[in-house]
């Protein structure tokens, strides 16, 4: 799986009007395993997009989808500053199809084995 954590701050206003605009364009997007999107509680104009993909080259086809080219115009406008906070390499999570417990648990495993 692949994913990605984005920060996007929105023009004064527009926070509400992105969130719809990512709602259309987000639907319906072959190999998305997750997208959702959080308002910031601390920041009235910044909202959260956190992504899971079941591969990089998935995210990337997206971004030719009639649906998300359409937005891009439209987001660009409310955008004040876009911000990729992170990629990840996520490996559970509730709902995520194949999350890889068997991984997860042998991390815990190490980690409490070198606290002692």
């Amino acid at each position: 799986m692949w994913g990605l954590i984005a920060k996007i701050t929105l023009l004064p206003g527009k926070r509400d009007e992105m969130i719809g605009v990512l709602q259309e364009s987000a639907a319906d997007m072959p190999g998305c395993l997750s997208y959702v999107v959080a308002k910031d509680d601390a920041d009235e104009n910044t909202i959260w997009v956190t992504e899971v993909w079941d591969s990089m080259a998935s995210h990337d086809a997206s971004l030719a989808l009639p649906a998300v080219k359409n937005a891009v115009p439209k987001g660009r406008a409310l955008v004040s500053s876009f911000e990729k906070v992170a990629v990840t390499r996520p490996v559970w999570g509730a709902g995520l199809p194949g999350a890889h417990i068997h991984q997860s648990a042998d991390v815990i495993g190490a980690s409490s084995s070198s606290h002692r």
